[in-house]
């Protein structure tokens, strides 16, 4: 197992969280391999190091993977000062978890919660193209020009987006749906490229992460990912 940030590790294995766990770092309540580490960036291999947090060694937690069907109004981060109801709020589960990637307050669907830190930089970093699919349904009918535009793509700030896949499942004068698959995933990046065609977004929905699907999971429920499922969210390319 690769090193990863030695913060990451202790709130992983329920010492506090990692902004508390940076603090009990710098001030020096923390060894490895009984040596103080007291500066940052730090970092430990969670499986062969002994890390000790006040003199008593950490326990390394057992490894949980679940996916969420993620109401609209419940929040992706750990912490909330505005007391918001949160995507952990929802997971009955004793491990220190948290989301891997994110979806906006108002966006639904699938999300996973792990707390495995390797697999949730390998959910979000863009070179692993993990496809993600979404419904999107907008005011107004999106004309078969504008679906050869949106493919050709959009420049944003970070850079030009354009969806792998898009597909028109209903057209009408009022209302469009569609499904649109993209890899990248930059910040609001399906809410950027339709506002730049005009479009108000109704609701926004993530059906699949890879091929791994929210279908028979109501809304706010979840079920645990399959050893199998697992495997494939670990595997060197999607």
């Amino acid at each position: 197992m690769a090193n990863e940030r030695l913060q990451r590790i202790l709130a992983a294995a329920g010492i506090d969280s990692r902004r508390n766990c940076e603090q009990l770092i710098v001030q020096g309540a923390v060894r490895v391999n009984g040596k103080i580490v007291d500066t940052l960036p730090a970092f430990a291999d969670a499986e062969k190091d002994i890390i000790t947090v006040d003199g008593r060694r950490i326990q390394r937690p057992r490894k949980v993977y679940f996916l969420l069907n993620k109401p609209k109004g419940v929040i992706c981060t750990n912490e909330d000062p505005g007391g918001r109801r949160k995507a952990i709020d929802l997971i009955d589960c004793r491990e220190r978890i948290f989301c891997a990637g994110r979806l906006d307050t108002d966006t639904t669907g699938a999300l996973i919660l792990t707390n495995d830190s390797v697999l949730a930089d390998r959910l979000t970093h863009p070179k692993y193209n993990l496809e993600k699919t979404y419904l999107v349904t907008v005011r107004d009918k999106v004309t078969p020009e504008i679906i050869e535009k949106i493919k050709k793509g959009v420049w944003l700030s970070e850079g030009k987006a354009a969806p792998s896949k898009i597909k028109v499942l209903k057209a009408a004068e009022k209302e469009s749906t569609l499904e649109i698959k993209i890899k990248v995933g930059m910040n609001r990046e399906i809410q950027r490229i339709m506002a730049r065609f005009g479009f108000k977004i109704r609701a926004l929905k993530r059906t699949h992460i890879g091929r791994i699907s929210i279908e028979r999971i109501a809304v706010g429920g979840y079920r645990q990912l399959t050893s199998s499922e697992i495997d494939y969210l670990k595997k060197e390319k999607n």
